[in-house]
């Protein structure tokens, strides 16, 4: 009954926001009484604290089944971008906006576990994108993730619409892609934003 309280809860929180969903919001859409989600989780932070796991753990799941596809580095990024789009399609806020609003200490702790994860998956996609000569040889991959995940968690933490969140990430996306890209790079990066802008 926990796993599935915190199912349900994660996903009411990213459609209607981490603010405006209530206990009593919960129990409604599952059919339980408050009690039972009372008997798991003390307060509605605690929920909101482990269903943030959850979407963290789903989040890098599907990441992890693109890579797995063996995309170049260039059309990868578009796909995890896409896969962002059609996950948070149904919510007006950006999920990292109201967290940072309302729960602060909670995205704390989020930011510090996604920019570890982050760090991994933009590592290897800049060393697989200079392995396929898609991405410069001489760039800093160090520097270039940095500036990278600076520009698209600045994006979500401070952009409170969530359509306005998306088309700044392709837009960011994109700028990072022209900064470290070759020639090849540059022709498969038109390619995608073709692709992108046609779905």
């Amino acid at each position: 009954m926990k796993e599935k309280i915190i199912s349900k809860a994660a996903e009411l929180f990213l459609k209607l926001g981490f603010k405006s969903v209530t206990m009593d919001d919960i129990a409604c859409e599952m059919c339980i009484s408050k009690k039972t989600i009372y008997k798991y989780f003390c307060n509605k932070e605690v929920l909101i604290e482990q269903a943030t796991v959850i979407v963290h753990e789903n989040l890098h799941q599907i990441i992890n089944t693109i890579i797995s596809k063996k995309y170049n580095a260039i059309a990868e990024n578009f796909e995890i971008r896409k896969m962002f789009k059609e996950m948070f399609q149904s919510t007006d806020t950006s999920p990292l906006y109201q967290l940072k609003k309302h729960y602060p200490e909670i995205y704390e702790k989020v930011m510090l576990r996604e920019l570890n994860e982050c760090h991994t998956v933009f590592k290897l996609n800049v060393e697989k994108g200079v392995e396929e000569g898609l991405y410069r040889k001489e760039i800093n991959i160090e520097n270039c993730i940095k500036f990278y995940y600076i520009l698209i968690f600045s994006i979500n933490e401070n952009t409170m619409e969530k359509n306005v969140a998306v088309q700044l990430e392709i837009q960011a996306l994109e700028y990072h892609t022209r900064a470290i890209a070759t020639a090849k790079g540059i022709m498969e990066l038109e390619k995608q934003l073709e692709i992108f802008s046609n779905n």
